[in-house]
């Protein structure tokens, strides 16, 4: 939402200086006009700033300032439109290092088209991690078989279908580990990744299951930075010794397998998993299974 008022204001504003002043006056680029003849019908568009102005405001303006209404009203559309303007300004830009001398100006806003770009990507896998609708009734077979606990964290959405699924395939009760720490949204995801940094655990709410009465408890965790999820981190240490059996369900974005996640989540339970399983989830709706 910044970057698309900021840089959709500054469009305004910059247009508007070139309808009041075509020559560039208002703006000191009124020296830079004879590096437009390098573009293709520079004697009819660029004698003047006024069509580089319209191209401003159509281009960078307008645009700019819709996806930011949308982006208010929680529309979809806005992300997209949002990520696409990011590209869009740095398309703009290398045409301004092609035609000018090398400047701030330019380099500074190739580096914000670039900023909003990724905030953009980033903001439309959160959004696609957020449309998941996971319903308990979809999966039937959980609960039926009093052995098996599947135990789990999720921060959205993805470990928490996968969980699910795993609880019906194998009939067991869940159990979800709510933390007491906020995890949720945009800020949530900030928050935790400083836990995932430092390989902190992260305080949990009371846990009324009886661990020990399952034969085996299957472990379902997202990956934070390189590591088990913190929550996961801290129920692992809680029950260390106490857990039977052990299956582990990690859940990331990488394109690998990430068995050392595996790997720590053992060392911390004191116990060897007898089944390892790595899912690469992406986008809300990318699954991709990794041999461990």
């Amino acid at each position: 939402m910044f970057w698309t008022l900021f840089i959709g204001l500054g469009a305004l504003w910059g247009s508007v200086m070139m309808f009041f002043a075509p020559d560039g006056s208002l703006l000191r680029m009124d020296g830079l006009l004879p590096y437009f003849k390098v573009l293709p019908l520079s004697n009819l568009l660029y004698q003047n700033y006024i069509f580089s102005g319209i191209a401003l405001l159509l281009i960078n303006g307008i645009p700019n300032l819709v996806a930011f209404y949308l982006l208010l009203k929680k529309k979809k559309k806005g992300v997209v439109l949002g990520g696409i303007l990011g590209v869009t300004l740095m398309l703009w830009i290398t045409i301004q290092f092609v035609i000018f001398p090398a400047n701030i100006l330019s380099q500074s806003y190739f580096v914000f088209g670039l900023i909003q770009a990724l905030t953009g990507y980033m903001a439309y896998v959160f959004l696609s991690q957020e449309s998941m609708n996971i319903r308990i009734e979809d999966y039937p077979n959980i609960g039926r078989n009093g052995k098996n606990l599947v135990v789990f964290f999720s921060r959205l959405g993805y470990t928490r279908q996968v969980a699910y699924e795993e609880a019906s395939r194998l009939g067991g009760d869940m159990l979800e580990i709510k933390a007491k720490e906020r995890t949720d949204g945009t800020l949530g995801f900030w928050w935790c990744g400083r836990f995932g940094m430092h390989s902190w655990p992260m305080k949990i709410e009371k846990i009324d299951t009886i661990i020990e009465d399952y034969d085996s408890i299957t472990i379902c965790s997202p990956v934070w930075v390189f590591g088990p999820s913190a929550p996961i981190r801290e129920f692992l240490t809680e029950y260390k010794g106490k857990i039977k059996k052990m299956r582990v369900i990690i859940t990331h974005f990488q394109f690998y397998s990430m068995k050392s996640v595996i790997r720590q989540m053992e060392e911390i339970a004191g116990i060897e998993a007898e089944e390892k399983r790595s899912i690469g989830t992406r986008l809300g709706r990318v699954r991709e299974e990794y041999t461990i």
